[in-house]
């Protein structure tokens, strides 16, 4: 995956004011640089931190705004109030900015010097009050932001802002996110629907479709040479069933898959789009369902949606984005069946062919099998299991006036038996707080079928990203109860519908 925060920029803003003479603000402009710079090589934090200076008054404010709106390296900023920063300055600044905004409160020093502390050093020193008047304002106009107390010294606090900027660059992908979707929905599904032009307003999203023989155009413009290739470079990553090696009886299929995945990529690269969807009842002249192909895009850092789900292939995106250089990976995901032995239930997930291996470390087979839907060839595929542990599966569902996000904290396990009648790719997980209490509030949230799984980025990063773009998050995890969520569900109703306005 190329990487995604390259030329990216977060830009550390501090607050003060000229009452305090050019001596103390000169020493504001000195420590707030040294607090930037400490973010900025802080291994938690991947995107570069850029120091702007002091912001004295209402002009500079706005200008500062409308500058990092304007820049596209520009994803985020970190606003500190160093010294008092009167709030009422900052009202047409805010008002403007249009970049995700994490408020840090912090100071300079971690320990006080007790016995040297003077009229000068508490006025120099003053974020204990200052960033509380900057919280008013933002709090007075409704500003989202994500809020970090405490020294950028002290790991947590980096490991907080490393998240947030994480999630700002998922954020911007997604704002600026065109996403190809070949053939339409899957027919009388209710949940993969959803309205693209309100996705556009309120995420940024470009969603249009593409004939699938556009599609099928690339795929046999691609040059035997390049299939060549790719079939060795499987060779040398999967272990490939006997039957789809050179001289194989099922060669040829192998080869189409690969002539699947050459082509899928030169279209996406084209048209630069960032995800796909793709939809089994509408393959074209396709001769496969594409499987092995879409699980290395997704390898490659693409969104992807089954069935015509654009609203997953954009999670897809924005969890690669947000995992980018962390042990794990992010793929569609789908709670297919159940072990329900009691005290022991357990999901199993999977899908027809289509999950990412960024979710395994271990060496994936490289299998065909029949698919009973679809009406085409055996497709290929990668099979493997899902490395246990932490993970979270979120899913995006289209609820009228708004999008809702619904995270289950999830705990990938071992299958804990084999599965050699299963040919795809699946993950085993016990969700917070237990199955029958996620379940059920994942009902109650009509949270959609398809989800994204992320094993790289957790439950705090799609928080961050759901502020950041105004949307509905409804959590799952080991503080949920049935009572308390549903009321939760009933609060944001009637929050999400009032605010829309009249």
């Amino acid at each position: 995956m190329k990487n995604p925060f390259e030329g990216k920029e977060i830009w550390f803003l501090t607050g003060s004011q000229g009452l305090y003479g050019e001596e103390t603000l000169q020493q504001v402009a000195e420590q707030s640089q040294a607090i930037a710079a400490a973010i900025d090589e802080a291994g938690d934090v991947p995107i570069r931190v850029v120091w702007k200076p002091v912001l004295k008054d209402s002009e500079s404010i706005k200008r500062t705004a409308l500058e990092a709106n304007a820049d596209p390296a520009c994803i985020g900023l970190v606003a500190w109030m160093h010294t008092f920063s009167p709030a009422k300055m900052w009202i047409r600044g805010l008002d403007a900015l249009d970049t995700p905004l994490l408020h840090l409160h912090t100071q300079a020093n971690v320990e006080l010097p007790w016995a040297d502390i003077d009229m000068d050093f508490m006025n120099l020193n003053q974020a204990a009050h200052g960033d509380r008047e900057f919280g008013y304002i933002q709090t007075r106009m409704g500003v989202p932001r994500k809020t970090v107390v405490g020294h950028v010294s002290n790991p947590a606090v980096a490991a907080k802002i490393g998240t947030w900027s994480r999630a700002a660059a998922g954020f911007d992908a997604v704002r600026n996110l065109r996403l190809a979707r070949f053939g339409d929905n899957m027919r009388n599904v209710a949940v993969t629907e959803g309205d693209k032009t309100e996705a556009e307003i309120s995420l940024g999203v470009s969603v249009n479709t593409w004939g699938v023989n556009e599609l099928v155009e690339a795929v046999d413009a691609v040059e035997e040479s390049v299939i060549d290739a790719l079939v060795a470079e499987y060779e040398e990553l999967y272990d490939v069933a006997p039957e789809l090696r050179a001289g194989g009886e099922r060669h040829d299929a192998l080869r189409y898959g690969a002539r699947q995945e050459a082509g899928l990529r030169s279209f996406l690269e084209a048209g630069d789009f960032g995800a796909f969807t793709t939809n089994f009842e509408d393959l074209g002249a396709l001769r496969q369902l594409p499987g092995l192909a879409v699980q290395r895009l997704m390898a490659e850092g693409y969104g992807f949606g089954a069935e015509g789900d654009w609203k997953t292939a954009l999670l897809v995106r924005a969890a690669k984005v947000m995992g980018y250089g962390l042990p794990g990976g992010a793929s569609l995901m789908e709670d297919y069946t159940y072990d329900l032995t009691p005290g022991d239930e357990k999901i199993l997930g999977a899908h027809m062919l289509e999950v990412c291996p960024s979710l395994t470390t271990s060496r994936p087979s490289l299998e065909v099998h029949p698919l009973g839907i679809g009406g085409k060839e055996d497709p290929v595929r990668l099979v493997f299991n899902t490395d246990p542990g932490p993970a979270v599966v979120v899913a995006m569902s289209d609820m009228r006036e708004r999008f809702r996000l619904t995270v289950n904290v999830v705990d990938v396990v071992e299958p804990g038996h084999e599965l050699p009648n299963l040919p795809v790719a699946r993950a085993v997980w016990k969700p917070q707080p237990s199955f029958a209490v996620s379940a059920e509030a994942w009902l109650i949230a009509g949270a959609a079928h398809h989800t994204v799984m992320s094993t790289a980025v957790g439950l705090e990063a799609f928080q961050d990203f759901s502020d950041m773009a105004r949307t509905e998050l409804a959590t799952i995890d080991e503080t949920t109860t049935s009572r308390g969520f549903a009321q939760e569900l009933r609060w944001n109703q009637a929050y999400y519908r009032l605010a829309q306005g009249f």
